[in-house]
């Protein structure tokens, strides 16, 4: 699935008479291969001695498989092993476009579409006629996902927790002095924490009052933007608009959008 061309994953379409094609999207499915990751202490591989042989047997005897996974010979910080789909470079070109702000990175957390396709909408042509994927950061425009429930571009918390979480991963195994460009094109290098606490307070920013005095994710509802009964007792929206930060969706998603106090806590941690 990964595009040598664009440096990115991409959905692939299986066709009936057995040709495929690349469904060349920018959109969170490109993102995810980050989530397979985990890193293994020598401590926890030696009481996993069996899962340990069987790493090593697939390194040994299926290196067709083994190419496509990170290097598992190179220790890291502290002698630590790195299990992930990802090798380093890939990391670092999905890393250069989910932080870049013209694509995935917005002020108040990772897109689930690349405002690239605001400009570039995707068009796929099929039985003589052309299907369409444009970059809709609020609502959705259609109803082919069921009204207003929208992926093509809102921010969801769900996938923003993992991305934080695999950032932590990855950054516990290649140390401080691996750095990254945090927002791409902006000259700023830090390490991948340092990455991870930068998403974590743009989301963070949903709820607080910007400079503007006003809440993000309240948008134009005065009532919730000045009446502290309200604006000091928040409700957990269900994903936010990828643009402007306002609240969409159920309100009271606190199943997955109350990882904000989650958020929170550990940057107080790392603060500290």
């Amino acid at each position: 699935l990964w595009d040598e061309e664009d440096q990115f994953y991409y959905d692939m379409l299986h066709k009936e008479n057995g040709d495929a094609e690349s469904l060349k999207i920018r959109s969170m499915v490109g993102l995810i291969p980050l989530f397979a990751v985990e890193v293994l202490t020598p401590e926890l591989l030696e009481k996993l001695p069996i899962f340990k042989r069987r790493v090593e047997w697939v390194l040994k005897n299926r290196p067709d498989l083994a190419s496509l996974v990170s290097s598992w010979y190179n220790p890291g910080k502290g002698e630590t092993r790195l299990l992930s789909t990802l090798r380093g470079h890939r990391m670092k070109m999905i890393l250069k476009r989910m932080f870049d702000e013209k694509e995935f990175l917005s002020d108040y957390g990772v897109r689930s579409l690349s405002k690239y396709h605001k400009e570039h909408p995707y068009k796929f042509k099929h039985d003589g006629g052309t299907i369409q994927v444009d970059y809709t950061p609020a609502e959705a425009t259609g109803d082919m996902f069921g009204g207003n429930s929208n992926w093509r571009g809102p921010i969801w918390f769900p996938m923003n927790y993992l991305i934080l979480d695999s950032l932590e991963k990855f950054h516990s195994y290649y140390g401080k002095d691996f750095k990254v460009e945090f927002p791409t094109e902006s000259g700023k290098l830090m390490n991948l924490q340092e990455a991870a606490e930068g998403v974590a307070e743009r989301l963070l920013a949903l709820f607080v009052p910007g400079a503007n005095k006003k809440i993000p994710m309240y948008g134009e509802y005065k009532k919730f933007q000045e009446d502290s009964l309200f604006n000091k007792n928040h409700l957990f929206f269900e994903y936010f608009d990828g643009d402007s930060g306002k609240g969409l969706g159920a309100n009271h998603q606190t199943g997955w959008t109350g990882l904000i106090s989650k958020i929170i806590r550990h940057l107080h941690e790392d603060l500290e």
